[in-house]
């Protein structure tokens, strides 16, 4: 067990995507505005996306390759299918998720710098820890992370219950009108993170082979659930913070990251007993949330675009790691300048494309896993294969119900 857990990696990575805006801002929101009546959904879209986050790990762990690899033995098409997804959605995405941390960062330090040049800073931190560091220390500075989020996260929930003086409502909600249905797909969408997540999991997975050798499926199974099963505790933390501290409030949240942030800090402050440490813990667990994610996503896009582009083209190209990261960067800079004000619009724009391009990985990771290029003692097993034909339909349904109330 303790060889394992010093193992653990690209399992912690995945969490270190997941737990940024689907958590923080979307779970405190479902809270905020429905208490804790979309715990099913929470709990319903974690089950049905399990089986195709982890065949990305079983995949590259089985085989020593990624799921790129892998589309394309399924054919060129699905390869050029996912280059033109990810480009399409790499900037908004990687957008989304600077904008909400350099807000939480002009809050916190705001007497420094303005929001903008938080961004620009962000970036630049998160540039020279990928590109000097590379995968060894992401790696390594992610346990850390993820070590300080969980417990700031805790103490964070456990200051809300003891100052809760309501009973605890679980009764459950459907949405109905199309506003809430909007929120509920995009609530989905990137709960716990985009499916296309899987694709740079198995990336993390190869190179965490390169370091140990001895880094198998059993072992790459167990790692992913334990940043899986991260992302689920700290999902329903966050909904319960959202739920205990601003539910019923009166508060509506701005579509502005600077005043988001301020909001979401300070409803925490309030309610907490407005003491100074339960501000720092509130502070540092929101902004570790988003700069975890900040820094996993700008090296997961451009890893994976670098590699798609490599297998696409047969040959060396200048369109590498640094290329992409670098355009990545630039582009994220660029559209915050000219939305900055529209967090909201842009955060559910990411989460519904998102949830509808979800099918598309779902349906190849699945049938990847279960082909011949598969080694067969890893293939799914019955209640495995159970599982994601279920996700798949649940996947697919949920889309079409959206699509319809447009």
């Amino acid at each position: 067990m303790i060889s394992k857990l010093k193992n653990l990696g690209p399992g912690l990575l995945f969490a270190g995507a997941a737990i940024g805006v689907s958590h923080l801002v979307q779970s405190t929101r479902a809270g905020a505005d429905f208490g804790l009546g979309l715990l099913w959904a929470l709990l319903l879209i974690n089950l049905f996306k399990y089986p195709f986050f982890q065949f990305g790990p079983r995949y590259a762990s089985a085989t020593g390759e990624s799921l790129l690899d892998g589309y394309k033995k399924l054919g060129k098409g699905v390869l050029v299918t996912y280059y033109i997804i990810t480009f399409a959605t790499m900037f908004t995405i990687q957008t989304a998720v600077t904008i909400v941390t350099a807000g939480l960062a002009s809050s916190l330090f705001g007497i420094f710098f303005s929001i903008e040049i938080w961004t620009v800073i962000i970036i630049i931190i998160c540039l020279i820890l990928l590109i000097a560091g590379k995968y060894k220390l992401l790696d390594n500075l992610m346990k850390v992370i993820i070590i300080i989020l969980t417990i700031t996260t805790i103490l964070a929930v456990s200051l809300a219950l003891i100052n809760n003086t309501e009973p605890i409502n679980f009764n459950q909600v459907l949405p109905i009108n199309s506003i809430e249905i909007a929120f509920l797909i995009a609530f989905m969408g990137w709960m716990p993170a985009p499916l296309d997540i899987s694709v740079i999991n198995s990336l993390w997975v190869v190179e965490k082979k390169k370091n140990i050798k001895k880094f198998g499926p059993k072992s790459a199974i167990f790692d992913f659930n334990v940043g899986y099963i991260s992302t689920i505790i700290l999902g329903i933390g966050f909904l319960l913070l959202g739920a205990l501290v601003m539910f019923n409030s009166g508060e509506s949240f701005s579509n502005s990251a600077g005043k988001f942030s301020n909001q979401l800090i300070n409803m925490y402050k309030t309610s907490l007993g407005n003491w100074s440490w339960a501000y720092i813990i509130i502070g540092i667990a929101a902004f570790t949330t988003m700069f975890s994610t900040t820094l996993t996503t700008l090296d997961a896009t451009p890893r994976a675009m670098a590699k798609t582009t490599k297998l696409l083209f047969k040959k060396h190209t200048n369109f590498g790691y640094l290329f992409w990261i670098g355009l990545l960067s630039l582009g994220t800079i660029g559209i915050f300048i000219f939305l900055a004000s529209e967090m909201g619009l842009l955060i559910k724009i990411a989460t519904i494309l998102s949830f509808l391009t979800a099918p598309f990985f779902a349906i190849v990771n699945y049938i990847l896993i279960s082909s011949k290029h598969t080694p067969k003692e890893w293939r799914p097993s019955k209640k495995l294969d159970a599982l994601s034909w279920l996700g798949i339909a649940f996947l697919i349904g949920f889309s079409l119900w959206f699509l319809t109330t447009l």
